[in-house]
C-alpha cells in the first residue's frame, strides 16, 4: 500500500529523529568533550561559522535549545571567557556574542577531533553520493546555505515547495 505524503513526511521525520539521537549518543561516547559539552561546543562552532558577533536570538536559530537554556548557556560561556558579550552599537539594547581568542582556540581543538568522529560515524554509513544528497536535503530542510567560504546565510527560498 502508498503511503500518503503526509504519512511519508512523519515517517521521514520520524527516522531523522532517530537518526540523529543514535548519531548524537555515539559522539558523545567520544573522549574530548571533558573541556566543554558537545552542547557547548555548537554554540562555540556556531559562532565560529558565522561573520561578526550575533544576537542571542540569532544564535538560537542555529543551536538547538530553548531561550532559557541558551541563556544559562551564554552566562556559563562567558564566565570561563570563551565567549563575550558586547553592546550592539545599532540597537543600545541589544548583546551582541562573539568568540574570545580563547573560545576559538576550543572550538578549533576540539573541532579538529570530532570532525575525524564524524567523518569515521557518518562515512561508515554512507557512500559519497548519499552523503551528497543528504547534506543537499539537510541545508533545503534547514533554509540555510553555508557560503563559499563555509559562513552561514539564511535562504529561506520558497522556490521549491
Amino acid at each position: 500500500m502508498t503511503r500518503t505524503k503526509s504519512r511519508l513526511a512523519n515517517d521521514a521525520w520520524e527516522a531523522l529523529l532517530t537518526a540523529h539521537a543514535v548519531l548524537l549518543r555515539q559522539m558523545r561516547a567520544a573522549d574530548i568533550w571533558d573541556e566543554v559539552s558537545i552542547r557547548e561546543y555548537d554554540v562555540l562552532y556556531t559562532l565560529s561559522k558565522c561573520d561578526g558577533p550575533l544576537r542571542q536570538g540569532e544564535l538560537n536559530q542555529h543551536v538547538l535549545l530553548s531561550q532559557p537554556a541558551m541563556s544559562r548557556m551564554v552566562d556559563r560561556l562567558a564566565a570561563r571567557r570563551l565567549i563575550t558579550r558586547s553592546t550592539d552599537p545599532v540597537d543600545g539594547r541589544g548583546v551582541l556574542l562573539s568568540l574570545t581568542t580563547k573560545g576559538a582556540a576550543v572550538q578549533r581543538r576540539i573541532g579538529a577531533q570530532h570532525a575525524v568522529d564524524v567523518a569515521r560515524i557518518v562515512s561508515a554509513r554512507l557512500t559519497r553520493q548519499e552523503l551528497e544528497e543528504l547534506e543537499r536535503l539537510m541545508h533545503k530542510l534547514s533554509g540555510y546555505q553555508p557560503t563559499v567560504t563555509g559562513r552561514f546565510s539564511t535562504t529561506h527560498d520558497e522556490a521549491d515547495k
